[in-house]
């Protein structure tokens, strides 16, 4: 294996990470992004890279004032188990810093993933935001934000 990069994502990224994250949509393992979502939300999004080659991404998503999402975490298969997951975390938690949240999740199905990197799961009725916090959330056309409200759109 090569070596890899972890850096903020281009406009030129977006149709790379759409590329990566259809496998994923197909098997309704992630939700997909129309590329007009994925182009405005690319200062949300880093990549991985190896060789020019886009090998995984994640992005980071402010909720609130101190919350803050991870999401369209992925890593290509072949790329699997060297870390690569881990340095995006590791860069999206710097950027979350920088933006001064101090609170993050993730809605997952790599829990074990998660928590070997110091995310806890919650129960699904787990208050996360102020009832106040939750009606203004409840007014996002975001559909990550409809996820993690649990709403039915």
């Amino acid at each position: 294996m090569s070596e890899y990069i972890v850096r903020p994502a281009r406009s030129a990224d977006i149709v790379g990470i759409r590329d990566l994250l259809q496998p994923l949509v197909e098997q309704r393992i992630l939700l997909g992004k129309d590329l007009a979502v994925l182009y405005g939300a690319v200062q949300e999004f880093v990549v991985a890279e190896a060789d020019g080659v886009l090998i995984g991404c994640g992005a980071l998503h402010v909720f609130w004032e101190d919350l803050g999402e991870v999401r369209t975490l992925l890593v290509r298969d072949d790329w699997l188990h060297h870390g690569v997951g881990r340095a995006i975390v590791d860069r999206l938690e710097e950027n979350a810093a920088t933006l001064g949240l101090t609170r993050l999740f993730c809605l997952t199905f790599e829990v074990s993933f998660f928590e070997r990197h110091g995310f806890e799961a919650v129960a699904e009725d787990t208050q996360i935001v102020a009832a106040d916090d939750y009606a203004e959330l409840v007014r996002s056309p975001d559909e990550g934000v409809a996820e993690f409200l649990d709403l039915a759109r």
